[in-house]
């Protein structure tokens, strides 16, 4: 297929981008900057210039493709509103361009705030509708669509994607306590957080793109819930830091930002998702990929 991909120079999408080549398809990415261009472009990609504010370059790229697989997100967690509506403007645009086609369309999600303590399956609808919702409800909104002859597929990727070279999360939270000289973690540290690993992330990305049926939720899900203190040990190990628990109203000065992520607890099955893609996950766990190190180079 031609696959036209958004966010295909990203910590996911470059993974998926390899994936779809190595099964034979054609690639267009969306590229923002020069280098981004010429990244994908080394691997053979076709580049389209452009960002999720340019909905007449999505709306094209999504017209002239076979699929679309949407994973480009702002992640300006300082102002949600902003990243939340560029988002559902950017579903809203692939999804007009392509309905009554038929076309795959996937797009990226999440498991974090579906419920707390409460294990999240692929059955769970996501309660999140409206511009106002987080993403901008968009995966209600691609679903939408369904009903409008585009073959729409949300991959629910896990809290934390790890992985050589990750830049999110847990290499905020790593920075955090090499910062503080601790690795924190929140109350008594049993919440939880799901995990993949990079690679089994792409590969369900692209398993979904070739056999999830219209409507399909995908759970990207390696590990249905981490101890955020087992996250923190790790850290600790591996920074050669204390370990310390953080109070709960402590977490946004502690962690910033993030630490209301953190504080989450959050679990995830992937059951249905292996099933029906006949999917296993292979990569190293959380804790192993910490304790391989490369989280704590200069």
């Amino acid at each position: 297929m031609r696959v036209f991909v958004t966010g295909a120079s990203g910590w996911i999408g470059s993974a998926v981008v390899d994936e779809l080549l190595a099964a034979g398809h054609e690639v267009e990415g969306l590229a923002r900057s020069e280098a981004s261009a010429a990244s994908l472009a080394a691997k053979g990609v076709r580049v389209r210039r452009g960002d999720l504010d340019d909905l007449d370059g999505i709306r094209a790229g999504a017209e002239a493709a076979e699929a679309v697989i949407h994973l480009a997100n702002k992640h300006d967690f300082t102002r949600p509103a902003d990243t939340a509506r560029a988002e559902r403007e950017a579903v809203r645009t692939i999804g007009d361009a392509v309905t009554g086609s038929g076309r795959p369309f996937l797009l990226a999600s999440g498991v974090a705030g579906m419920s707390q303590g409460r294990k999240v399956t692929e059955e769970d609808p996501s309660p999140f509708h409206g511009p106002d919702s987080p993403r901008g409800g968009s995966e209600n909104l691609a679903l939408e669509y369904v009903g409008r002859g585009v073959h729409t597929v949300s991959v629910r990727y896990s809290t934390t994607v790890h992985g050589e070279g990750d830049h999110g999360f847990l290499a905020v939270l790593t920075a955090v306590a090499r910062e503080k000289g601790v690795a924190g973690y929140v109350g008594e540290g049993t919440n939880r957080w799901p995990a993949v690993h990079r690679s089994d992330a792409a590969r369900i990305t692209r398993l979904g793109l070739e056999k999830a049926p219209a409507g399909t939720l995908l759970h990207a899900v390696g590990e249905e819930g981490v101890p955020t203190r087992e996250i923190a040990e790790a850290i600790g190990r591996g920074l050669g830091v204390p370990v310390a628990s953080i109070a709960p109203e402590d977490v946004q000065d502690h962690f910033g930002w993030l630490g209301p992520i953190f504080a989450l607890d959050i679990l995830a099955s992937s059951t249905r998702t292996q099933e029906l893609l006949g999917w296993t996950p292979s990569g190293p766990s959380l804790v192993e990929d910490l304790d391989a190190g490369h989280y704590f180079r200069a």
